[in-house]
């Protein structure tokens, strides 16, 4: 077994198929398909199955890949260590973002300070929903990843607290409230929000006894800010996850904070601490000083 068939045996599970792990590794489709088998033999088990133009995990590959990133996380974070005592920093660090929150409005600023201080670091950005982030840091897919807290199944770090605002058509009688009541909002049709915020928004209610209107369910922030802006319903989104300069682009939309007011809170998550990489722990370190400055900016 070598780390090479190792690194084959993730891309090729994370990627599905062997066409695409061969052209971000460099080699060919044939070479991936060698090691693969090479490592199925000497494991004595299948542990992809092949398909004509994909490729999946078995059973028995999907216990085996959380065992094989392990073994490639010690042996980055062994590199890494390594370079530290020479004076460099050097490596590679995977980082978990979740929708516009993390992704627009926090991991810019950060990875920008971050790439100052030090350059000799890859970064690659794996980008999905805050349960797939989730996922990625159990499977350690990813080193480290942004997550709402708490999380108890992680070892986490705060950054920002934001609010959840209530979204109304500027042609609605809400829009000239100063805030807005759970009970307000079931007064018609409501759009749920699927982007890392029901799992906050629908207790909310539920806490509340009332049950809004929700004929609409819909995983992407951008959509539920137009349908709003038609008069298609009323939405609740997270602060962070508003463009920035919302009234420019969405003259006919009002964001308003919810009475009470509901806050969230954004911070990064690892599996385990104690095997944290140096630039795992740089990034931290990073993420934690900047943090005053990454708090959100009323629209």
């Amino acid at each position: 077994m070598t780390f090479t068939q190792l690194e084959i045996f993730t891309l090729v599970a994370e990627l599905h198929g062997f066409s695409a792990a061969a052209a971000q590794l460099g080699i060919s489709q044939s070479a991936v398909s060698h090691a693969l088998k090479a490592l199925e033999k000497e494991m004595g088990v299948d542990l992809i199955v092949r398909h004509q133009a994909s490729a999946e995990l078995t059973d028995v590959g999907r216990q085996l890949l959380v065992r094989a990133r392990e073994i490639l996380g010690l042996s980055e974070a062994m590199r890494q260590e390594a370079a530290d005592v020479l004076g460099q920093r050097q490596g590679t660090l995977r980082i978990g973002s979740f929708g516009p929150t993390s992704s627009l409005n926090l991991l810019p600023a950060i990875t920008a300070q971050f790439r100052l201080r030090y350059p000799g670091i890859d970064l690659r950005i794996d980008e999905g929903a805050d349960h797939e982030v989730v996922q990625w840091i159990r499977e350690r897919r990813v080193d480290v990843g942004f997550v709402v807290l708490p999380d108890e199944r992680f070892d986490t770090a705060p950054l920002v607290e934001d609010q959840m605002m209530a979204l109304v058509p500027r042609s609605h009688p809400l829009a000239s409230e100063t805030s807005i009541t759970l009970a307000q909002l079931c007064d018609g049709p409501f759009i749920m929000s699927e982007a890392g915020c029901a799992c906050l928004i629908e207790p909310l209610f539920a806490n509340a006894g009332l049950q809004p209107n929700v004929p609409y369910r819909i995983s992407q922030v951008i959509t539920i800010l137009d349908m709003v802006s038609r008069g298609d319903g009323l939405s609740i989104v997270a602060e962070l996850a508003l463009p920035q300069r919302l009234r420019e682009q969405y003259p006919e939309l009002v964001a308003l904070p919810l009475n009470p007011p509901v806050s969230r809170k954004v911070g990064l998550a690892v599996r385990d601490r104690r095997q944290n990489t140096p630039a795992t722990n740089a990034f931290f370190e990073v993420a934690k000083q900047m943090a005053p400055t990454l708090a959100p900016r009323r629209a």
